[in-house]
């Protein structure tokens, strides 16, 4: 947090004068992504930042929690947008230390959740096709670190605003330094021909997966039965892959989409009488890689599932603590912001084994030594650590 300016960076880009709480956006903003570092999920939480001697270690001045429930009420979607730009910069940061992927492909996963709430106080909460009560965020990770690059708490179970999420998600990673391809992967909840449209528009490559409708469903049967290619699939079922064409739509309507498509059928005997049928799923993807290869770069974004759940378990997204709409929006920002930073370290601190995805227990719980000083950094004196703080090093029983 120090490294990356996060208070100040906020202090200049947060601006809540003249509302009530909004004074020091910096100090609480830090405040509460930093109890969420530490396990919070709700904002009493945060007293544990206040016991011990734990403001000798933060670079900052820790508030109460009755002080932050005030300022996180204190918040407009136009404030919201301000704390969007401070994670978009937070990013490029990070990725100048060098935890960004340069001119490397970066492939992003985008999805939707669910943050369920209980009770009818909650602003702009309503049921989804989990038939759940609460807010339904979408959400852009990038697959190889789970870092979260774009988050947008919505009202309700809503699918608009796909577009414009894109275009923010695709010109942020841009300006953040990623030089190299772009590859967006999606469920069917994103399908879109105008989806498609905006991401060749923007030079960016996908793999989304379609609705499989009375047009899709036909293309499928008329794939030729030797096209099908056997792959491997987990104990208990046999599947293959097989590619067609996919054509839509008329005059300037017309498009034609490369489609994939996987079937798959259970083998074990009690279970083929209830499923004694291929069961289809299918995508549209701008690659060229061969069908088999296509389908198992499509089948990995399911890592997207392992960046929300640690979201929600490891960063404080497991509850929305407020009434109000976006006073949830800027606590899912400060949660975004708690994520990535566990992200981080785990990048440029040398922690992460080699392609898995570090959670945030395992930081917290961590006991690995820290990596030696670099060739260009003094090394600390014996026994002083790796204190960067302000003041002298603590104790090691503090």
């Amino acid at each position: 947090m120090a490294r990356l300016g996060l208070e100040a960076l906020i202090n200049e880009w947060v601006r809540l004068r003249g509302r009530i709480g909004g004074a020091s956006p910096g100090r609480k903003v830090c405040t509460l992504v930093a109890a969420m570092l530490a396990g919070a999920s709700h904002i009493d939480h945060a007293n544990v930042l206040r016991a011990g001697a734990t403001q000798a270690v933060l670079p900052f001045r820790v508030m109460a929690p009755s002080t932050l429930g005030t300022f996180l009420r204190s918040f407009t979607f136009g404030h919201i947008r301000q704390l969007d730009r401070v994670i978009a910069e937070t990013i490029g940061r990070a990725w100048g230390l060098g935890a960004g992927p340069g001119g490397e492909p970066v492939v992003i996963d985008m999805d939707s959740t669910i943050c369920e709430v209980h009770g009818k106080q909650k602003q702009g909460a309503a049921y989804g096709y989990t038939r759940k009560l609460g807010y339904h965020p979408i959400l852009a990770t990038r697959a190889d670190t789970g870092e979260v690059l774009h988050a947008r708490l919505r009202k309700g179970s809503s699918q608009r605003g796909h577009k414009r999420f894109i275009e923010e998600l695709i010109a942020r990673v841009r300006r953040a330094g990623a030089t190299g391809a772009v590859c967006l992967r999606a469920d069917g909840g994103f399908w879109s021909h105008e989806l498609i449209a905006t991401l060749c528009r923007l030079g960016v490559g996908y793999s989304i997966t379609v609705r499989l409708n009375k047009t899709i469903r036909a293309a499928i049967a008329a794939i030729d039965a030797d096209a099908w290619v056997p792959i491997v699939y987990p104990d208990g079922g046999v599947a293959a892959v097989a590619e067609t064409t996919y054509v839509t739509g008329r005059g300037r309507k017309h498009r034609s989409y490369r489609l994939v498509v996987r079937r798959s059928r259970l083998t074990e005997v009690a279970q083929q009488t209830l499923w004694p049928d291929w069961r289809y799923h299918a995508f549209v993807t701008s690659s060229s890689a061969d069908a088999v290869t296509a389908d198992r770069f499509h089948r990995d974004h399911a890592v997207v599932e392992l960046a929300i759940g640690d979201l929600k378990d490891g960063a404080g997204l497991t509850h929305c603590p407020s009434g109000r709409f976006f006073a949830n929006a800027a606590w899912l920002a400060c949660a975004v912001l708690s994520h990535n930073l566990f992200r981080w370290c785990a990048t440029l601190g040398g922690i992460r084994h080699l392609d898995e995805l570090t959670v945030a227990r395992t930081l917290r719980t961590s006991s690995s030594p820290c990596p030696p000083a670099s060739s260009t950094e003094q090394a600390p004196p014996a026994g002083a650590g790796h204190w960067t703080g302000p003041g002298p090093a603590p104790s090691p029983r503090r």
